[in-house]
């Protein structure tokens, strides 16, 4: 950095016990091959059940990204009603719950709905007392085929719209994208005052019929 006026040049010494200021982790590979261990002790603890448990499918926030899906934390009540469970029989089945999120549209509530009842008919339930099977309990032949599911249940796709070919017309060539927004912008903010205005005209009209 350059000096101002007629001063020193800057000669500081900044490499004094620089051995406090950094950290290494050596652990690192022997981290690796623990949390693998570790994976594998739970795959052959909770087998036949799969490691992870099913998430719903959710838009990323913000206008930028609300184009993307991906998988989200829990699925909302409405979403686990819907699919004929409750909060505390749903996460029984593997399933995750977020009491917190809510469904802000229709399609979303149908979305996830749908995948709830799919992962219902591939799932293999195994009854709690196997000589006294419940309804909706697994048979002996289906038991003895279940396998324990390695890696993410019933995974996120994210969605691929191809454009297709069309042939370029004179609407499109002529259409304007930016005075269409502000058009479209300017006729939301001034919706109330043009109703309002309408009104007033109109109740004037009738005041002078009167």
């Amino acid at each position: 950095m350059p000096s101002k006026g007629n001063q020193l040049v800057p000669n500081g010494h900044f490499h004094k016990d620089w051995q406090r200021y950094v950290k290494t982790w050596f652990n690192q590979p022997a981290r690796k091959v623990r949390r693998r261990q570790n994976r594998i002790a739970k795959a052959a603890r909770v087998a036949p059940r799969p490691l992870s448990r099913l998430y719903p499918v959710v838009r990323c926030p913000t206008f930028k990204y609300n184009v993307k899906q991906r998988a989200g934390r829990g699925f909302t009540l409405e979403e686990v009603k819907a699919a004929g469970l409750n909060k505390r029989q749903a996460r029984t089945l593997g399933i995750a719950v977020d009491h917190r999120r809510k469904n802000h549209s229709m399609e979303s509530l149908q979305l996830n709905t749908q995948r709830l009842k799919e992962y219902q008919s591939k799932m293999i339930l195994f009854p709690l007392n196997p000589k006294k099977p419940k309804k909706g309990d697994a048979t002996p032949e289906e038991i003895s085929k279940a396998t324990q599911l390695a890696g993410k249940v019933m995974p996120a796709k994210p969605e691929k719209k191809r454009l297709r070919a069309m042939e370029v017309t004179d609407d499109l060539t002529n259409f304007k994208a930016f005075q269409a927004i502000r058009q479209a912008r300017a006729y939301k903010r001034l919706h109330g005052y043009r109703v309002k205005k309408a009104a007033d005209a109109e109740a004037d009209e009738l005041s002078k019929k009167k």
